[in-house]
């Protein structure tokens, strides 16, 4: 990792050595409000997880996983991607990807929590998977069509596929 420059609200620079992204949320304008950084650190790595760090996830399914098994998702995948707010000692994103390391790989989950959305986390989850993915001519994600368009900003295209789904 390196040093990544971070604008403060005063116009002051500070450096910081130990995280490899960053979202500002600002205080609406003419208020005086400061902006407050948020650092998010990504990593490939579940070590240092635990369940109470998976909160939140799986938003809107029908039967949601707990974070026990959110946490046995991560550690069984072939590769994955981790988005952490150290502030909050929280994952705030994630991405998964199985694959045979040879023809094939399948990103079966990419999330965001709703309070970190919009602000370019999800876009480096996929970036740095697809990193992961290099080289494997056939990389397959299945997603619903209103976000068809954010992924094809990393060269995905539409396709036809069929699956079940029991929850």
């Amino acid at each position: 990792m390196f040093p990544v420059p971070i604008l403060c609200y005063n116009g002051v620079m500070a450096l910081c050595s130990n995280y490899t992204g960053w979202v500002v949320r600002r205080g609406h304008a003419g208020t005086g409000a400061q902006f407050l950084i948020k650092m998010i650190e990504y990593t490939d790595s579940v070590e240092e997880i635990t369940t109470e760090m998976l909160i939140g996830f799986f938003e809107g399914w029908k039967k949601p996983h707990t974070p026990q098994a959110h946490l046995r998702i991560l550690q069984q995948s072939d590769h994955i991607v981790l988005a952490i707010d150290r502030e909050k000692n929280s994952v705030v994103g994630f991405i998964t990807a199985l694959t045979d390391e040879v023809q094939s790989a399948f990103i079966p989950l990419v999330e965001v929590l709703p309070d970190y959305r919009g602000q370019q986390i999800g876009s480096e989850l996929v970036s740095r998977m697809l990193k992961k993915l290099e080289g494997i001519p056939a990389i397959d994600l299945t997603c619903d069509p209103d976000v068809q368009k954010f992924y094809a900003q990393f060269g995905m295209i539409p396709s036809v596929g069929m699956c079940i789904r029991n929850y």
